[in-house]
């Protein structure tokens, strides 16, 4: 007899863990329920022939502002950007106002995006020294993706700089805490370094020693406390190779921007449109992140999309906001990579959906797999667009990529099962929901 089922994707080419090849998906409820030669009878085929399927893309790093800051930002513009751009969920950071630091906080969160925003979503704790004898619970509450540790200063009031205060975090979790890594102290000695009017000074006050520093600090104290930690947007050269020797107890992530621009040229072309924390650094430091990518040590992509207001951006340096948009052009501006040969597709996927499904041990998401949720990415890997301004939903208006040229671009984003944007446009109304975790799964009552 044959089965029926809620939706086919008919002849595309699907990458996955097992490799690439033609198959048929198959979808009912919301889940993956067949691969392979799955039949003909659906309420609904969408003909992917020609098309590369993709797991769907988890950005796990994002800034969408709400609440408190919402001229720049909120949920619902944040996650269209999102679906537009291929990614099926976020992780968002805590530092909106008020921060996300307890667990009101972060319920109200979870009830904003519910249904609100067009992907799936999960948030970050902020760690402060006055809720680390929380932390333990709340990263286990509905929503969370994990902590969040700054510690060197970016745009909010969260910090915890000092050995012991991340010390004391890391003794109370248990779940793998997700950190910015930047030495406070060596920040502050050096803010004379600044040259008013010229952002090309960024990378020279925030330098690569300051992120080196830090990183081993947090590595030896991760080492004592026998814990799990995740460096956030690595952008020396020294740390990707430093990592690798500590691949135990740490991860890594990579930006798009940083594996992209390279000083000084960025700052020249962009000016303080190029200006985010950490910075962008020089074309060595490029070419490290990218060899660190090519040996492993590099284990996801995350945008950290962080969008200031055009006129935020337009103060003279260093009166001027740090961060770009970004998770809108993750996928094509990755995918443009892949083409000129600097990753394959199957490193892609495991950089954005099975890499942060192990880091963050995500339920049901990452791969394409019978009972996983129905979340896919589908790209037409020859299609030639060129990213414009006013392609960019964020409430924002720009990307520091208007006008580069990239092969390769999103078609399709489904988020379980159901088709949300189609060919640049969103198909379905906004029905996000929080996603879970193994080490948190709801208990049955």
């Amino acid at each position: 007899m044959t089965q029926s089922y809620d939706l086919i994707l008919k002849g595309g080419t699907v990458v996955n863990h097992d490799g690439e090849g033609v198959r048929d998906v198959a979808v009912s409820g919301g889940r993956i329920a067949a691969i392979g030669e799955v039949g003909s009878s659906a309420a609904e085929t969408i003909d992917c022939r020609g098309l590369h399927v993709l797991p769907g893309v988890i950005d796990s790093h994002v800034h969408f502002r709400e609440p408190g800051l919402t001229h720049k930002e909120d949920l619902e513009t944040g996650s269209r950007g999102a679906v537009l751009g291929g990614v099926t969920a976020v992780f968002e950071m805590p530092n909106t106002d008020p921060t996300t630091t307890n667990a009101a906080a972060l319920a109200d969160k979870v009830a904003r995006g519910h249904h609100r925003m067009h992907c799936d979503f999960a948030f970050y704790v902020g760690a402060t020294r006055e809720n680390t004898h929380e932390l333990a619970e709340l990263e286990r509450l509905p929503g969370a993706c994990g902590v969040k540790v700054f510690m060197g200063s970016s745009t909010g009031s969260l910090l915890i700089e000092d050995d012991e205060g991340v010390r004391n975090v890391l003794k109370a979790i248990r779940r793998r805490a997700a950190f910015h890594s930047e030495d406070e102290y060596r920040l502050r000695e050096r803010m004379h370094l600044r040259v008013e009017g010229d952002p090309s000074s960024h990378p020279v006050w925030r330098d690569a020693t300051a992120a080196l520093m830090c990183t081993q600090r947090l590595i030896r104290l991760a080492r004592e406390t026998g814990k799990r930690v995740h460096v956030l947007h690595v952008t020396t050269k020294e740390e990707a190779a430093f990592l690798a020797d500590h691949k135990d107890v740490a991860t890594a992530e990579a930006t798009p921007s940083h594996l992209t621009l390279a000083a000084p040229e960025c700052y020249e072309r962009l000016g303080t449109l190029a200006q985010l924390n950490p910075p962008v650094r020089d074309a060595s430091h490029r070419d490290g992140i990218w060899q660190g990518l090519a040996q492993g040590v590099i284990d996801s992509i995350g945008s950290d999309h962080s969008p200031h207001t055009r006129e935020e951006k337009s103060h003279a340096y260093p009166k001027t906001h740090s961060g770009m948009t970004g998770v809108q052009t993750l996928v094509p501006v990755m995918l443009d990579h892949v083409n000129a040969g600097r990753l394959t597709l199957a490193r892609f996927v495991d950089l954005t959906s099975a890499g942060p499904a192990r880091l963050f041990g995500i339920a049901r998401k990452g791969r394409i797999a019978a009972g996983y949720d129905a979340d896919f990415t589908i790209v037409d890997l020859k299609r030639r667009e060129t990213i414009s301004n006013k392609w960019i939903a964020s409430r924002v208006g720009w990307t520091p990529y208007d006008g580069m040229s990239v092969t390769g671009w999103p078609v399709g984003t489904l988020v379980r099962g159901t088709k949300v944007m189609w060919q640049n446009e969103i198909v379905m109304g906004s029905r996000g929901e929080a996603v879970q975790f193994v080490e948190a799964l709801p208990r049955a009552v």
